[in-house]
């Protein structure tokens, strides 16, 4: 089994924002597959479904982006997953719009959410796909709080896309599979 947590912020205020990123790469890969089941556990709403006959969870932590840890957590302890089978998706600042990174391990880089999750498994030993989002002139709560900008729009579908393969890819061939084909 495989896990793919797609970081946001829940609710309709934060649906087309820049922080929802991960969200929205985790509806991508459910546009392409039949939800077999939906389910609302450990303060995340859950998708189960396959794909290439591999059982794969889309998990949307629902606990708000700074608290993610708490729900990635509750989940691995409950699955009893390896962390190899963990793939977390998120926004990220450092990368110019709609560029699209995958890196098997590494550091928060100053996102909170990976913050959270890396303080509450206690490793940053776990597979990671970055979209990014650009960085602000100034205020970084305002920009990752905001919506695109209509120029951004279709760089960032394109990035929803791309992410949302790279995963699969990912589900089926591994992450240095993955890497190599789509960094």
């Amino acid at each position: 089994m495989k896990i793919i947590i797609g970081l946001g912020n829940p609710g309709r205020k934060y649906t087309h924002t820049r922080h929802n990123c991960g969200f929205k790469v985790l509806e991508e890969i459910a546009g392409h597959h039949r939800i077999e089941k939906e389910e609302s556990k450990y303060d995340a709403l859950i998708a189960h479904l396959k794909i290439s006959g591999e059982k794969v969870l889309l998990v949307k932590p629902l606990s708000y982006m700074n608290l993610s840890g708490r729900p990635v957590q509750r989940l691995v302890n409950w699955f009893k997953l390896d962390l190899s089978e963990l793939m977390v998706v998120y926004d990220d600042m450092d990368l110019e719009p709609g560029v699209v990174r995958i890196r098997a391990a590494g550091g928060a880089g100053g996102h909170k959410g990976m913050l959270s999750i890396i303080e509450c498994l206690g490793t940053k030993d776990f597979s990671r796909i970055r979209v990014g989002i650009g960085r602000p002139p100034e205020g970084v709560v305002d920009w990752v709080l905001g919506g695109f900008h209509p120029d951004e729009k279709p760089l960032l579908q394109a990035a929803f896309a791309k992410a949302a393969e790279a995963a699969e890819v990912w589900v089926k061939e591994g992450i240095n599979r993955a890497m190599n084909e789509y960094n």
